[in-house]
Order: C-alpha cells, then structure tokens, then sequence
C-alpha cells in the first residue's frame, strides 16, 4: 500500500495555530497598546537618560512582562508600577520572586488615567501610545512636583511635543506641554526593538515640569490655546470670528462684569469689542502657527485685561 502522505504545517500555518500576538506563552493584546520594549540595548539607555539615584521612587506605566521593571529595580528604592492587564502584574511578580529586589517592588493594577498617582521622583515608561496625550497632561498637573520623565511615544507625537513655532507639527499639544515643562527629543526607536512590532516608528522623549509653573490657570490658557489652533492655518482674527466663540466670550465677559459690579453698556457688541482688542495688541493678522508661548501669555493678558475669559 502507498504510504499515506502527511501534510507538513508551514511556519505560517504553526503561527496561525498558535495565535500571531504569542510569545513566551503570553499573548500579547496589541489593542491596549501591549508592544514589548524587547531590546535590551534601548531599555539600558532609558533607564541612563532618566539620571536615577539610589533614593529614587520610580513610576513605570505599562511595564508589560517587566524587562525595564528589572533594571530599574536595580537602580532605585523602589519601583512602583501601573498594569492594566493582570497576566503581565503576574509575569512580573513571577520573575521577581525570591530576589531582594522583590521588596522594593509597588504594582497597583488598574487603568492608569483613572488611578491616583502615588509619589514618586521620576517616571519612566514605554507607553500604550493610545493615552499618550491624557498621561502626559495627567503627569504635568500631578502634585507634588517629580523631577522628570523618560517616555516612549510615537514618533509623530514626539515631534509633536517638541515642535516650535513655523514648524508643520506645532500644534496646541507643544505649546500646552510646552508651557508646564521642558521637553526634549532623546532617541528614535525603529518599530522591530518591540514585540509585537507596532505599525508606526517610535522616539524617546525627557519630559522636565518647570518648577515653579508659570502663574497661569491651565484651564483658561487652554480655552484660548484651543481656539487659536482650532484653524491654525487662519488669522487669530479670523478664529476670534466665529458665532459660538464669540457667544462664550460675551458670556463670560457678562458674568465678569457681574461680578466686579461693572455696568455692561446697553450698546454693547462683543464682535467689535474683540476685533478692536486684536488690533491694538496687533494680533488680528497673527497666525497660531507662529506664535511662541510668549506671544499666548501675552494675548491671555490682553483679554484677561479686558475683562474677558476662557474658563
């Protein structure tokens, strides 16, 4: 009798069976962001840039199955960190039971932007690049002050946090950011350093809150920032023009009024109120991607001036 002929499994077939996102045994969950930092070159250079010192607490996010976890337990007095995902909290429990660094170890599980930050002095982390933008304000307006952070982030958005005014990026993210801290470009990272790879390059970025802040709201410094980036492209003249702003704005300025008991003229027209405002500060021809902080801190004053707000 012919011998019957065994189909042989491809390496792609093996892959299929075994779910495309495995590795180790783990499965990794690439819609909560789960890219593992696997070269070992990249994650001694993070841990480097961050300048830690033996007293430090060290705040990781998203530590996966814990290989930036390990060395920065080496460095530091403790080492609290933040999974959502509890296969990889037992991952790393697993890897460091039984060792002295066990005791200098913190996990709370959970969602990161609806947890309390602990104290801590510095925070490294490779990021789910989904809650970059939350986790960077999160981190900025935490209370007391840490001295820096060393994060990994896409690479668009890093550029984005970095951007100065006239270039493409520049956008209300740098200049938000950029107004709570000093930001600075460290390193690139190709998308084959991490396991799963991602679909998009990554970069490295310090992140160090001035301390102390400008004396700026945050909320009304954003309420304007949001308008003159809402068309970028177009005149602050322009973007102070349309209906609904103009509907907050003379809102605000009523309530103001109110309050400090100023007479609010019966002739009174926001529009032209705040067209008059642009031009004496000679901003109606301005546009928001040229304009510094400085020129933001000054435009706030000129309103905040006269007698209108963003809050």
């Amino acid at each position: 009798m012919p011998k019957e002929r065994v189909q042989k499994k491809s390496r792609v077939h093996q892959q299929v069976a075994q779910g495309p996102r495995q590795s180790q045994g783990i499965s990794f969950r690439t819609e909560i962001g789960q890219h593992i930092l696997k070269n070992p070159a990249i994650v001694t250079n993070m841990v480097e840039k961050a300048a830690l010192r033996p007293t430090d607490v060290v705040l990781e996010v998203g530590p996966g199955t814990g290989n930036m976890t390990i060395k920065l337990l080496e460095k530091v007095k403790k080492v609290v960190t933040c999974e959502v995902d509890p296969r990889m909290v037992a991952e790393i429990h697993k890897r460091v039971q039984g060792t002295p660094e066990a005791a200098k170890l913190q996990m709370m599980v959970g969602d990161v932007l609806k947890t309390d930050l602990p104290f801590f002095d510095v925070c490294v982390a490779n990021l789910p690049y989904q809650i970059s933008s939350p986790f960077v304000f999160k981190l900025l307006l935490h209370r007391p002050f840490f001295r820096c952070a060393v994060l990994m982030f896409q690479r668009e958005f890093a550029q984005r946090l970095v951007a100065q005014p006239g270039d493409k990026l520049y956008c209300r993210l740098s200049v938000n950011t950029q107004l709570l801290a000093r930001v600075d470009h460290l390193i690139k990272v190709g998308k084959n350093n991490f396991r799963p790879p991602p679909k998009v390059e990554s970069s490295v970025v310090r992140i160090e809150p001035r301390n102390p802040p400008p004396p700026i709201n945050f909320k009304e410094w954003d309420g304007l920032v949001r308008i003159c980036f809402s068309r970028k492209n177009k005149t602050i003249g322009a973007s102070f023009r349309f209906s609904k702003v103009l509907e907050v704005l003379e809102k605000n300025y009523r309530v103001s009024c109110s309050v400090k008991n100023i007479p609010v003229p019966s002739d009174f027209n926001v529009k032209e109120k705040v067209t008059q405002l642009l031009q004496d500060g000679n901003f109606e021809q301005r546009r928001a991607r040229s304009m510094s902080i400085d020129d933001f801190i000054e435009l706030l004053n000129l309103f905040n001036e006269a007698g209108f707000h963003f809050m």
